[in-house]
C-alpha cells in the first residue's frame, strides 16, 4: 500500500519535481555512505526531505521528527502543493564540524579590516618618509661619491666650494623642515581614494631625483669628472629643483583651497538639521572629509529618542482603526448589511480622528513644552542652591585648619546628590540621558568649581543640546562613514554636484551650489550736494 501511494502521490507532479526527487534519491544515498564511514560526525547532519516526496524513513534528529516533516496523515496534503517548493520551503539543517556560518564570515571580514585599518592609516607616512629620506640623501651623496671613488683626481676649487657647501646645508635644513610641515605628518582620515595632487607630487619629485640620478651617473660616475666645482654646482641645482617641487606643493595642496567657490548645503536624513558651508576647489572625497569635519564641530548629536515621539503617535493613529472583512466566508447575507453599516461607521470615525490629529499635536506639544519648562525651573533652582551651598563652605574653609578642607573632587561629590533628582528627570524628559553619564557630569562639575564658575555657566551644557564634539566618540553614532557618488570621488566639485554621506543610524546629503559672481560698481557723491543754507526769520513773536 505504501509503494502503491507512492507511485500515486508521484504520477500527479511534473518533470521539475520529479528531477528534484532523482536528485533527493542521490543525496540520500552518499549520505548513507558517509554516515557508515563516519558515525561521530553524522550525529548532527540532517537530511531533509523535499515535502513533495513521500518517504518511509522520516529524518529524525535526536529521537525526534524534525519540525514541519510531513507524517502519514499529511501525505495527500502534499499533492496538492505547488512546483516551486524550494522556494517557499523552509529546511531546518544541522550543522557540521567543517561548516562555517554567516556571523563566522562577518567576524572573520571585520577582523581583516581592523587589520588593515593601521595599514592604510600610516602607508602615506611611510611612503612620504621613505621619499623625504632619498631626497635628501641624493645631493649629500653627489658631494661624497667623487670624494670617495678618485680623490686623488679631484682639482679643488677653495673658497667657492665652501660657500656652496654652507648654502646646500641651509638649504636642506630648510627642505627638511617644510617636508615634515607638509608631508611627515599622520593622516586624518582614511579616504577611499589616493590624494591624486600627492600622487602627482610623489611621482614628479621620484622623476626628479632618478633624472638627476642618471645623469650623474652617465656623466660623472663614468667619465670620472675632475671638475668638482662643478659637481658641487649639480647638487646645488638639484636642492634648488627639490625646493621649487616643494613650493609647487604648497600651492596644490594648502592654497588652491583656500578661496570658497562653492556653497556645501548638508542636510540629516533623521531630523532635517542643516548647515551651510563655503569650500573651495577640492575633490568629493576631501570635500567630503571637509563636511564631516564642519559636521563634528557644530551639528548638535543625533538623538534617536527625540524620533520616537512621531512614531509613537503614527502607531497610536494606526492601533484606532479596525478592518472587517465583510466578504468573509462566515459572513451571511443577511448579516452583510449590518457589517456594511458598521465599517462605514469606523470610517466616519477614523476620518473625524484624523481631521483632529493636529489637535492632538498641538496640545502634545504644548505639554511636553510645560513639563520641560517645569523641570528646568526645579533644575535651575537646585543648582543654585548648591552653588550658594559652596560659596558659604568655601568661606568657612577660609577659617578652618588644612587638615578639614575639603578637595574638588570631594566637594563635587558632597553637593552632586542635591542637584542629581532634577538633573535627571530633566534630561529625561528632553531624552537626552543616554548623552551624559555620571562620572562625566561630576567631572564637568568639579571643573566648574576649580574655574570659579556660575551656575548658569555649568548648566549650559545640560539645557541645550551641545555640538558632537562636546561628547565622548561612543556616543557619536557615527564611527566609519560611506561616501557615495555617481561622480568619481578623485574628481572636483561642481555646480550641482550631490553626493551621499552614510553611517549607521543616519546620512548626510550633501548638495554643492556655485557662489554667484558679483559685480560691484561705485556710485559717487558730490560733496556739495550735502550742503544747504538754513533762512532764520528776525522777528519773533511776543
Amino acid at each position: 500500500m505504501d509503494t502503491e501511494s507512492t507511485h500515486s502521490g508521484y504520477s500527479y507532479h511534473s518533470s521539475r519535481s520529479g528531477r528534484s526527487n532523482r536528485h533527493g534519491d542521490r543525496s540520500r544515498e552518499r549520505h548513507k555512505a558517509s554516515s557508515s564511514k563516519d558515525g561521530t560526525r553524522s550525529e548532527r547532519s540532517v537530511v531533509i526531505q523535499p515535502p513533495d516526496t513521500p518517504s518511509l524513513d522520516s529524518p529524525v534528529h535526536n529521537g525526534e521528527p524534525l519540525p514541519g516533516e510531513p507524517t502519514s496523515t499529511a501525505d495527500q496534503e502534499d499533492e496538492g502543493q505547488d512546483d516551486n517548493w524550494g522556494e517557499t520551503t523552509t529546511a531546518v539543517t544541522g550543522t557540521s564540524e567543517l561548516s562555517i556560518s554567516q556571523e563566522d564570515v562577518v567576524g572573520l571580514g571585520k577582523e581583516m579590516q581592523d587589520r588593515t585599518r593601521g595599514f592604510r592609516r600610516y602607508l602615506p607616512l611611510a611612503v612620504g618618509s621613505c621619499v623625504a629620506l632619498m631626497v635628501l640623501a641624493t645631493p649629500l651623496a653627489f658631494l661624497l661619491l667623487p670624494v670617495l671613488m678618485w680623490p686623488d683626481r679631484l682639482q679643488a676649487c677653495g673658497a667657492a666650494c665652501e660657500g656652496l657647501f654652507l648654502s646646500i646645508a641651509f638649504k636642506l635644513l630648510i627642505l627638511l623642515m617644510a617636508m615634515w610641515a607638509l608631508f611627515l605628518k599622520p593622516g586624518r582620515a582614511s579616504l577611499p581614494r589616493v590624494c591624486v595632487y600627492r600622487a602627482f607630487l610623489t611621482t614628479l619629485t621620484l622623476l626628479l631625483t632618478m633624472s638627476y640620478w642618471l645623469f650623474f651617473g652617465v656623466r660623472i660616475l663614468d667619465a670620472q669628472d675632475e671638475d668638482y666645482h662643478g659637481i658641487v654646482q649639480f647638487a646645488v641645482s638639484l636642492v634648488d629643483s627639490q625646493l621649487f617641487v616643494h613650493y609647487l606643493a604648497v600651492v596644490l595642496m594648502e592654497l588652491r583651497h583656500l578661496q570658497p567657490c562653492y556653497t556645501a548645503c548638508v542636510i540629516r536624513s533623521t531630523d532635517g538639521e542643516t548647515r551651510q558651508y563655503n569650500i573651495g576647489q577640492l575633490s568629493v572625497q576631501k570635500a567630503a572629509l571637509s563636511i564631516l569635519e564642519y559636521y563634528y564641530r557644530d551639528f548638535p548629536l543625533h538623538n534617536p529618542a527625540l524620533l520616537s515621539a512621531s512614531k509613537h503617535r503614527a502607531a497610536k493613529h494606526l492601533a484606532g482603526l479596525k478592518v472587517y472583512n465583510v466578504d468573509a466566508p462566515g459572513s451571511t447575507a443577511g448579516a452583510q448589511p449590518g457589517n456594511g453599516n458598521q465599517s462605514r461607521a469606523m470610517v466616519t470615525a477614523a476620518s473625524k480622528r484624523k481631521d483632529s490629529a493636529h489637535n492632538e499635536l498641538y496640545y502634545e506639544e504644548a505639554d511636553y513644552e510645560r513639563r520641560v519648562r517645569k523641570r528646568r525651573a526645579r533644575l535651575v533652582v537646585a543648582v543654585e542652591e548648591a552653588f550658594t551651598h559652596v560659596r558659604r563652605m568655601k568661606k568657612e574653609d577660609e577659617q578652618a585648619t588644612p587638615s578639614d578642607i575639603m578637595d574638588v573632587r570631594e566637594a563635587a561629590l558632597a553637593i552632586f546628590p542635591s542637584m542629581a533628582r532634577a538633573l535627571q528627570k530633566y534630561l529625561r524628559t528632553t531624552r537626552r540621558q543616554h548623552c551624559h553619564s555620571m562620572e562625566s557630569i561630576q567631572k564637568h562639575l568639579a571643573f566648574c568649581l576649580v574655574n570659579n564658575m556660575s551656575p548658569k555657566a555649568f548648566l549650559e551644557a545640560y539645557l541645550a543640546p551641545g555640538p558632537t564634539l562636546q561628547y565622548g566618540p561612543e556616543r557619536w553614532m557615527a564611527d566609519q562613514w560611506t561616501l557615495v557618488s555617481e561622480a568619481s570621488v578623485t574628481g572636483g566639485i561642481k555646480e550641482g554636484s550631490e553626493f551621499l554621506l552614510k553611517c549607521l543610524d543616519f546620512s548626510l546629503a550633501v548638495t554643492i551650489k556655485g557662489i554667484p559672481y558679483i559685480r560691484l560698481t561705485e556710485e559717487f557723491i558730490d560733496p556739495k550736494s550735502h550742503k544747504f543754507i538754513l533762512l532764520l526769520q528776525s522777528e519773533t513773536s511776543v
